[in-house]
């Protein structure tokens, strides 16, 4: 196993205006699961491609372990890489796809036999040893292209997207078996997707991307508690956090005749226009004449919960608001609800700079 380390490393595409990739510093621990997320050309496929040694570092340095790897070639790098299309040879068995890379590395045969059988019971492959990838699902495909990674037994994993062409109930379910083969192995894994509940889900930190920057690299429940900016703050939740501009004034922030109340740290810090964030689940209820007027206009039932969507009429407020409710709850379509929330709730952002002013 080894640690991942990025020392400004940075990739500029020829031909391009600006660097893909400006200089990311980010350590990965040994063993740790680190997910690169951020939306399509924010960097985090060109970031996992230079680690891999598919992609040029233009400056700057990547250290696996000990070892300075920069300009060291993909197949001297002791990674094994997961990709979002399977990559697998069709013509060959998934035993044969899975000891391909021990075979070209000239291992006895008994010792790949020995890691693949290994590997296949680890991942629920054993009876589909002699198959062919288009006999398999979607899902045993990609479980096979983690085999081929396993058998391997590299000190990191790169998986780019590797669970995007699965349908939705499959995906769920792979996601879970990657996490725990993860815990099981111990290897270090980096992990880019674009999918913010997969990132939240599976990756012991995750990195947040955008436009090549690192904008927050945090726990999961440190990046929806305490967003470092704006972008962050939007990214992160499902469904994504209300976000209202407003005006400071006397300690609150103003959004029409609704006054926003926040904590202490970031009354003293506001000035001028704000942007305050507000998580469906921290809307509360209140009677008619308080709060903010919402008019609901889709009711999405989820059994346990329910998320209300709706508008207002207030200046400064999103086109659309969202407040989860209690399941099997009595509002409808076309109901006017008031909600307010609680100081500990809010965070607050400078609207022009993005920065966080809450606690």
């Amino acid at each position: 196993m080894a640690t991942v380390r990025f020392d400004k490393a940075q990739r500029w595409y020829p031909g391009a205006d600006v660097p893909a990739v400006p200089g990311i510093d980010l350590e990965i621990g040994d063993g740790e699961f680190m997910v690169l997320v951020g939306p399509s050309g924010c960097g985090k496929s060109t970031t996992l491609r230079m680690l891999a040694g598919l992609e040029e570092v233009n400056s700057g340095k990547i250290f696996i372990g000990d070892r300075e790897v920069t300009n060291t070639p993909p197949k001297d790098r002791d990674i094994a890489m997961v990709f979002q299309n399977y990559a697998l040879y069709p013509h060959m068995s998934v035993a044969d796809n899975m000891g391909f890379a021990l075979k070209m590395a000239k291992v006895p045969k008994d010792e790949q036999r020995k890691r693949v059988e290994e590997a296949a019971r680890i991942l629920g492959l054993t009876e589909y040893l002699d198959r062919k990838p288009k006999a398999l699902s979607g899902g045993q495909r990609q479980r096979v292209a983690m085999g081929r990674a396993i058998v391997r037994s590299p000190q990191v994993f790169c998986m780019d997207e590797p669970l995007s062409n699965l349908d939705a109930k499959m995906r769920v379910q792979t996601r879970t078996d990657i996490a725990k083969l993860q815990a099981d192995l111990g290897v270090t894994t980096v992990y880019v997707t674009h999918d913010q509940v997969e990132a939240m889900t599976m990756g012991d930190r995750v990195a947040v991307m955008d436009k090549g920057y690192l904008q927050q690299v945090d726990t999961p429940l440190k990046l929806y508690d305490k967003p470092v900016n704006l972008f962050v703050a939007g990214f992160i939740g499902s469904p994504q956090m209300n976000l209202l501009e407003g005006t400071a004034a006397d300690g609150d922030v103003r959004i029409g005749s609704y006054a926003v109340p926040v904590d202490a740290t970031a009354s003293k810090k506001m000035n001028g226009r704000v942007t305050v964030g507000v998580r469906p689940e921290n809307w509360r209820l209140v009677g008619d004449g308080e709060g903010l007027p919402v008019k609901v206009t889709v009711v999405e039932e989820l059994g346990a919960d329910s998320y209300l969507y709706g508008t207002s009429d207030v200046e400064g407020l999103p086109s659309t608001i969202i407040v989860r409710s209690s399941g099997r709850g009595p509002t409808r379509k076309g109901e006017v609800l008031h909600v307010t929330t609680d100081p500990g709730h809010v965070h607050v952002f400078d609207t022009d700079t993005g920065e966080r002013l809450s606690a």
